[in-house]
């Protein structure tokens, strides 16, 4: 597609998208409005404001149906909506062109404002008691897909793709792939073992608004599956976009553990939850390098390349505790560290902050 029928198209699904949201509202057509876009993000999804003349102000969402899976989305709404967890209520929608209307929740995304801990402390207990919310949804088979051994294995195998072949360019031989074939087995057998729930899967600092009422509001939830109660927490943790003193993450996973077993929820004892969530958060950080990855090689987006050192240390970090995961860390220093170095994303932002150290980074 050439960049003026790029752009005509989307002009024509911005103005269809306009006439469709406005006559959700029950207004005609010729009504002064305007639509201007809000983000993008990691998916196919576009999010706009549509601000009327009255200064009413929606969030208006072009989300292609062959790209995005929207009644899931719908479903995940009202799930979440219905256990008084604070998500955009819905409007409308139209499945068959990807339109939704939504509630508009503001600009104010919770990252901005972690500034510091004692800054992060009353909106991650917050945040804690939201997740928790989440988790005691009840779920019965076939409720949300299962994050079963097939998706958390695939998932990984994102990373020797798209981190290590396309990216750093490095062929894998057989005994790399036995290597790695054996790391995820283990990783997700250990994820698979833990106690499962309702998991949000994309919990972290970006996907979760400060509502006007100090609130917080929570969005990016249609991938929403039945799988390991350690992941949303660990994403929230140990964020890819901001990095906590590990005093912090260990203070707020142990209040995460006390609210949890007061609330009901099935736990290990508190050690053997530590490591649960240490290896949930490998699994997941393995498969964010390679989505990361990914983004910036076939999708042009990359700004996610800034976010791969912190990434990156959060993999070594963890899998450096563990003598389990000893024959990984050895293969990840010997065979990808020498093409890492080379690589700008590395000589720009991580040569100094996340070199493979085992000191952690300021926030």
């Amino acid at each position: 597609m050439t960049t003026e029928s790029a752009n005509h198209h989307r002009d024509n699904v911005q103005h269809r998208l306009t006439v469709w949201c406005l006559s959700v509202i029950g207004l005609p057509e010729s009504t002064p409005c305007t639509l201007d876009v809000v983000s993008g993000d990691a998916s196919f999804r576009c999010y706009y404001r549509l601000s009327l003349s009255d200064q009413d102000q929606f969030i208006a969402v072009h989300a292609p149906p062959e790209k995005e899976n929207n009644a899931e989305f719908i479903a995940v709404q009202q799930r979440l909506s219905a256990a008084d967890i604070r998500v955009p209520g819905l409007l409308g929608w139209d499945l068959q062109q990807g339109f939704m209307l939504q509630e508009d929740f503001g600009d104010r995304l919770l990252l901005p404002l972690l500034t510091d801990v004692n800054a992060a402390e009353p909106f991650y207990d917050k945040a804690l008691d939201s997740l928790l919310a989440m988790q005691r949804i009840p779920l019965v088979e076939g409720d949300l897909p299962d994050y079963d051994y097939a998706r958390l294995t695939q998932e990984m195998a994102l990373f020797p793709q798209w981190f290590v072949e396309s990216m750093l360019g490095l062929e894998l031989h057989n005994e790399d792939h036995t290597l790695l074939a054996q790391c995820f087995d283990t990783l997700a057998k250990a994820a698979l073992a833990q106690p499962q729930g309702f998991v949000h899967r994309d919990f972290h600092s970006r996907n979760i608004m400060v509502l006007d009422d100090g609130e917080l509001g929570f969005i990016d939830f249609q991938d929403a599956v039945r799988g390991p109660l350690t992941y949303d927490l660990v994403s929230l943790l140990r964020d890819c976009y901001i990095c906590w003193p590990e005093a912090s993450v260990a203070a707020w996973r142990d209040r995460y553990y006390s609210k949890a077993q007061a609330a009901g929820l099935a736990l290990p004892d508190a050690a053997q939850f530590a490591k649960d969530m240490d290896w949930m958060g490998l699994q997941r950080h393995l498969k964010v390098l390679g989505i990361f990855a990914r983004l910036s090689i076939r999708d042009g987006k990359h700004g996610y390349l800034n976010d791969l050192p912190l990434v990156m240390h959060y993999t070594l970090s963890v899998a450096r505790r563990y003598e389990e995961l000893a024959p990984f860390v050895a293969w990840f220093e010997r065979r990808l560290m020498p093409s890492i170095q080379s690589q700008p994303w590395y000589q720009e932002s991580y040569r100094e902050g996340y070199s493979g150290s085992s000191e952690e980074p300021s926030a």
